[in-house]
């Protein structure tokens, strides 16, 4: 009796699980991705499979199968395997299982593998308990973390552990993961009957953003919430995949009150170029009693979004109004804000730098680009130069008017022109700049 209830409630809790841990990688051979450090015959492979591990550190970002590699290697080693969270461990958790390693090492002579998730939000004192049994071979450390481990590890553990560092996975291997747990029966989703489109699986893998977890979330979301058709499937389209992996947008409480219309009216104004206008709303305002510096916002924001580069000292302008209205308050702040007003609206025009951002972070969200480049990344921090930190950057004034051809996006989106500058007021300067800057990119 009590086997069918220890059954029971495997197989319920084995229903709860979500998709992403069902379907982790048993083995190094259904592990996906990673072939850098992975591949036959690397060093990592070699030390997994003969179960000749020394400590380990995996850094990279979620989803890349750090965790799943600690799997992998439980499942691999004859080693005593425990598992700690960094978020949920102290030092007194910490000093319990070393003590239990060092019991069963001495009475079985087994060695304990120790695995600690996040293990960047572990402390100081924290880190350093853990020191003397990875020193002396008690345990073998294996620590994941999304953070550079040169920054939130402390030295003496990372001069005894080796530093793997895994990379964001290929829209190419999200697929291939999608494709597994659509045909699994066991762990994934095959028993569901489902039919999903190319596209679907395709902006799954896209705007995952190589993250595994966010994928096969996606996927499982898709089919669960999708009923059956007529025909018994679960029919995933786009519209679908699109739902079912949508960042949640941020929610303002516009309620429709007065003074929104009011606000409104007046930036539409200052956008138009119409100081008369501006005038007359922003008097309703303050007559209404509006917050100084609810206007004050709003001035600034049509500085940046409407102005621009087309006038840059608009923005020091009302940022200036804006120090003076905090400082002198009401009934004589009116003054600064209609000289803050009034120069928005007889300014120069252009939205360039504000379609600039809003292009680039549009790339953030909907393309599929790979990290900061090595030769821009920081070098200045012991260990960088093992990870070919820095490596290949030119430093702009060893060049003629400090300047030189160099590739500074991510090598997918280097034909990105984000910023056009416009030819009105100040920024006519900065478009010449930047043609001749791009005529010499070309002749180069």
């Amino acid at each position: 009796m009590e086997d069918l209830f220890a059954a029971a409630r495997a197989q319920n809790k084995g229903k709860a699980t979500p998709l992403a841990a069902r379907m982790r990688p048993r083995s190094i051979d259904e592990l996906v991705g990673q072939k850098h450090i992975l591949g036959p015959g690397s060093l990592l492979r070699r030390a997994i499979e003969a179960d000749q591990l020394s400590s380990l550190i995996f850094y990279g970002p979620p989803g890349s199968g750090k965790t799943t590699l600690a799997e992998i290697i439980a499942n691999t080693t004859k080693s005593n395997y425990e598992k700690l969270s960094a978020v949920m461990a102290g030092v007194a958790e910490v000093r319990t299982l070393i003590a239990e390693a060092k019991e069963n090492l001495e009475l079985s002579g087994q060695r304990t593998v120790l695995f600690i998730d996040e293990i960047h939000r572990f402390n100081k004192s924290q880190q350093d308990a853990l020191l003397p049994a990875v020193e002396d071979g008690t345990i073998i450390l294996i620590g994941a973390t999304t953070e550079n481990p040169y920054f939130q590890v402390n030295g003496a553990l990372l001069s005894r552990s080796r530093i793997f560092q895994l990379y964001p996975l290929t829209e190419n291997d999200i697929q291939e993961l999608l494709e597994r747990a659509l045909a699994d029966a066991e762990r994934g989703l095959a028993s569901y009957k489902i039919k999903i489109e190319p596209q679907a699986t395709k902006h799954l893998a896209e705007m995952s953003g190589g993250d595994a977890r966010t994928a096969l979330n996606g996927v499982e979301l898709a089919v669960l919430t999708t009923p059956p058709s007529e025909d018994g499937y679960r029919h995933i389209t786009l519209e679908v995949a699109e739902e079912s992996i949508q960042r949640r947008a941020v929610i303002y409480d516009k309620d429709g009150d007065y003074h929104y219309d009011v606000v409104s009216a007046f930036i539409k104004s200052m956008r138009g170029s119409d100081p008369q206008a501006t005038l007359h709303w922003l008097a309703r305002m303050i007559d209404a009693g509006e917050k100084p510096e609810f206007i004050m916002r709003r001035i600034i924001i049509c500085a940046a979004e409407d102005v621009g580069l087309a006038d840059p000292n608009a923005i020091s302008v009302v940022t200036s109004a804006m120090q003076a209205v905090n400082y002198i308050g009401w009934p004589e702040a009116k003054i600064p804000l209609a000289m803050a007003a009034i120069y928005v609206a007889t300014a120069p025009k252009s939205n360039s730098a504000y379609l600039a951002i809003e292009n680039a972070l549009a790339d953030i969200k909907n393309k599929n680009f790979s990290g900061v480049p090595n030769h821009l990344k920081d070098a200045r921090y012991p260990g960088a130069s093992q990870l070919n930190h820095g490596k290949g950057y030119k430093y702009v004034h060893d060049y003629p008017k400090a300047w030189v051809d160099q590739q500074y996006l991510p090598l997918e989106l280097a034909k990105a022109k984000y910023y056009q500058p416009t030819a009105y007021g100040a920024e006519a300067k900065i478009k010449a700049r930047l043609e001749e800057l791009e005529n010499k990119k070309n002749k180069n």
